[in-house]
Parts: C-alpha cells; sequence; structure tokens
C-alpha cells in the first residue's frame, strides 16, 4: 500500500510539474506571438497612405499623374484636389463633384495674391494706378489665356456634349485656373499658391506696367499713327469660325494704303488689339524683348506727344 501511494503521488507530481512548466512555456509564446501581429499591421497601412498622398492615385496612370505633378508645378498631397480641379460640371454626376466650388475659393485667392503683390512691389504706384492692372490681371481673358500658354486645358476631363479642350469658351478655361489656384492653395497653403500665381502671372504684369496702357495697343496705333502723320487705322473682319456662342474672329488693320498682318481672336476686341500689335511691330513701335512686346517711340514722334 505504501508504494502504491508513493507511486501515485509521484505520478502526481510529474503531471502537476508538467502542467506548471506547461503553462510557464505557453503564456509567453503566446505573448510573443501577439507582439508581432499588433506591432507590423500599422506599418503596411502607413506605407499605403504615403504613397497616395505624395504620388499619383490609383493602380494605373502613374506617368499621367507625374506629369501632371510637372505641368502645373505643385505636388499634390491631396490627389482628390487636383482631379476635383480638373473636373467640369458636364463630366459630373453633380455640381458638387465638379470644380466650381474650388474655381470660387480660388478666385478670392487669386485677387489677394495680386493685390498684396502690386502693394509690396509698387510703392510708388496710385490706388487708381493698381486696382486697373489688378483687374486686368485677374480678368477672365487674362486667366484663359494663362491656361492655354500653360497647356492646362489639356488635362481638364469635359463631357461628351462639349466641343474639344482646344475650343473651350474663356468662361471654362478661367475657372480652370482659379479652381488650380484654389486647389492648390488648400493642398500646399498660401506659399504654394502665391508661387504658382507669380510664376505665370509675373511676365505680364511687368509687360503691361512698360506698356502703360493695359496692352490696349489699339489706342497706342491710334495714337502713334496720327503723330506720325499716317492717319488713322482702320480695321476689317477677314474670317470667322467656330460656333456661334464661342466664334473666332480674323482681323486686320490697315492705315491709308498699307494692310498689315491679320489677327485671329477669341473675340473681336481681342482680334483688333492683335492686329494692332501686328502693325506696330511692322511699323518699328514694337520690339519684343524678354518680357513680351516693348513700345518704342521714335524721338521724333516723341518730341511732338504732350
Amino acid at each position: 500500500m505504501p508504494s502504491k501511494r508513493s507511486s501515485t503521488a509521484s505520478r502526481s507530481g510529474k503531471v502537476s510539474s508538467g502542467k506548471v512548466s506547461s503553462g510557464k512555456v505557453s503564456r509567453p509564446a503566446k505573448k510573443a506571438s501577439r507582439k508581432p501581429a499588433a506591432q507590423p499591421a500599422p506599418k503596411p497601412a502607413a506605407k499605403r497612405q504615403r504613397v497616395a498622398a505624395t504620388g499619383p492615385a490609383g493602380a494605373s496612370g502613374t506617368s499621367k499623374h507625374d506629369e501632371r505633378f510637372a505641368l502645373i508645378g505643385h505636388v499634390f498631397g491631396d490627389v482628390a484636389l487636383m482631379r476635383l480641379a480638373l473636373t467640369h460640371a458636364s463630366v459630373s454626376d453633380t455640381r458638387m463633384a465638379s470644380n466650381e466650388r474650388l474655381e470660387f475659393l480660388g478666385d478670392a485667392v487669386l485677387g489677394q495674391v495680386i493685390c498684396e503683390h502690386l502693394y509690396r512691389r509698387y510703392p510708388d504706384r496710385l490706388e487708381g494706378d493698381l486696382t486697373k492692372l489688378k483687374s486686368y490681371l485677374v480678368s477672365r481673358e487674362m486667366c484663359a489665356q494663362l491656361v492655354r500658354e500653360a497647356g492646362f486645358h489639356r488635362m481638364i476631363s469635359i463631357g461628351k456634349g462639349m466641343i474639344s479642350v482646344d475650343q473651350l469658351p474663356k468662361s471654362v478655361l478661367a475657372g480652370l485656373f482659379e479652381s488650380l489656384v484654389g486647389a492648390i492653395y488648400l493642398d500646399g497653403g498660401s506659399e504654394a499658391a502665391r508661387a504658382f500665381v507669380l510664376r505665370h502671372m509675373e511676365p505680364h504684369i511687368e509687360r503691361t506696367l512698360q506698356l502703360g496702357h493695359q496692352e490696349n495697343y489699339k489706342s497706342v496705333l491710334q495714337q502713334l499713327a496720327q503723330q506720325a502723320g499716317l492717319g488713322s487705322p482702320t480695321y476689317s473682319v477677314m474670317g470667322e469660325r467656330g460656333p456661334d456662342h464661342e466664334k473666332n474672329f480674323e482681323i486686320r488693320a490697315q492705315i491709308g494704303d498699307r494692310a498689315f498682318t491679320s489677327c485671329w481672336g477669341m473675340s473681336k476686341k481681342a482680334a483688333e488689339q492683335g492686329a494692332a500689335l501686328h502693325a506696330l511691330r511692322e511699323l518699328g513701335f514694337v520690339v519684343d524683348g524678354p518680357t513680351g512686346p516693348q513700345v518704342q517711340v521714335p524721338q521724333s514722334i516723341a518730341d511732338t506727344m504732350p
């Protein structure tokens, strides 16, 4: 009997010892298995988030998005803002999903950037002069011109009912520029928006100030031609093209018997200004400088001017 109890106790001790030993081993093992599972999980998610924030969205079209960043001159952290800025209402399910709200914001940012820039850079200019210059720079015509010069219109998404991107109305082109300003402001802040605006506006600011007449080439041609004894210029429509709601015109300036190179414009007014510029250039009153056309009045005419 004693030997049987001893045997039982011995077996019991081994089992008990086994349980304790097993428990000590299993608990650390479970903790060790939890830690690797808990720690690496956020890392892949964080990595995916960074890629989406600094690079193109979606699995396809990587180079296309990179080209957009390069063309715009801003790497979007929030790619959705860039997409929204490039989305016209004609292709959106709702107007809220188009660039119209960004256009509203960009218009205000654009005006603020230009006003501050003019105020700081030209302390000797009166308020009236700065107002005229600002109005010209933020006009629909100027914003549309900047879009075409930079090629931004080739990135816009439009509906099937719209005409081609090369024939978009000035209102759409100007809205695109303002939308990009608004998107960059939200994505990169005021300094990024300011850099974007001035990068495109600066050459036009300098040229307009040098000319001193907000690029009113018709007025300059009229004045110089009369002072030179050439007579007053006239303008003729040589051709038209495009739909009725957005027709382009070809106009030629003529002084006496001399006709000058014609010019196409998105309106009769714009075409006349271009035709007047051609005439000024061919008469030797305008030369092309590093910042654009510059009026050069001959001394003989300057002496007769008030």
